[in-house]
């Protein structure tokens, strides 16, 4: 049986390998969680205009905090502590924002 392929950061001048639970996206990890952190900020940001999240943005959050914990599990054996740091910083600021969703009058915009 052959191993899964090696599969790279699709980002330009990143030769970093994709970690298995970010080989659907083609990132490395670091530019996984750099695009998270955006994803996250703006909709923190929507939520404090009292902005309507999109579905998809929703979904894109789930999505972020589900890779992330695989990412933290494949990687317990022989963690990067600035990484491991950043995951954890991630997955907090992604339950704050569902204790927000949760306790705030946040609409959900859902596609017409």
């Amino acid at each position: 049986m052959k191993g899964a392929a090696s599969v790279h950061c699709a980002r330009p001048g990143c030769a970093k390998p994709a970690p298995p639970a970010l080989s659907r996206v083609e990132l490395c990890l670091d530019h996984f969680l750099d695009e998270a952190f955006v994803r996250t900020d703006q909709a923190l940001a929507r939520c404090r205009e009292g902005s309507p999240l999109t579905k998809d943005s929703l979904e894109w959050l789930l999505s972020d905090a589900l890779a992330t914990v695989k990412n933290l599990e494949e990687s317990a054996d022989e963690p990067k502590p600035e990484q491991r740091d950043r995951m954890l910083e991630l997955l907090l600021i992604l339950a704050n924002l569902h204790e927000y969703v949760a306790h705030h009058s946040v609409r959900v915009e859902h596609p017409a």
